[in-house]
């Protein structure tokens, strides 16, 4: 079960690094910005079991698809694809939008590795794999959601005096 780990890991390091780079009154990157290159990592490494691990991810689709290995392989571009989206500052809303979408509609996939112990990731744990799977994607919907698609408060807004206020 450490796929989840690393993933959070990769997912959360950059953010934490600008903040602490900013905390300690050093420039650095911008946030919201590092938290779309963890995005990006996480992508780059998901797609990576596509062409590493393609067996497996065959086996977490059900039979009746058709098309199976191309299917791993051109999600993987598509993840690829992504991934590269959230290292481009004007792709990043696209590219959240696209890691919104593809991360509920590749989750029944995961449900059925789990339920058919497939070896690949913790998905062999079987069923209870689900209660560490499930909150994992849901962390990362919200962080592209979150880190991709909210506007930015402007300073001196009235939404952004409000908010001032209400920190003080």
């Amino acid at each position: 079960m450490t796929t989840p780990i690393l993933l959070l890991i990769l997912l959360t390091a950059p953010y934490l690094f600008a903040r602490l780079l900013a905390s300690a009154g050093r420039s650095g990157p911008d946030p919201n910005a590092a938290a779309a290159v963890g995005l990006g990592l996480v992508f780059l490494f998901t797609a990576s079991g596509h062409f590493v691990q393609t067996e497996p991810m065959v086996q977490m689709l059900p039979a009746w698809v058709p098309g199976r290995v191309p299917l791993v392989y051109l999600t993987g571009v598509l993840e690829i694809a992504i991934a590269i989206g959230f290292f481009i500052p004007r792709l990043r809303r696209l590219a959240g939008l696209s890691a919104v979408a593809v991360l509920i509609l590749f989750f029944p996939a995961n449900i059925h590795a789990a339920l058919n112990q497939v070896p690949m990731g913790g998905h062999a744990w079987g069923p209870v794999y689900l209660l560490v799977r499930a909150p994992v994607q849901l962390i990362l919907v919200a962080w592209a959601w979150w880190f991709t698609q909210r506007r930015a408060v402007k300073r001196g807004s009235p939404l952004g005096r409000r908010a001032g206020a209400a920190r003080s």
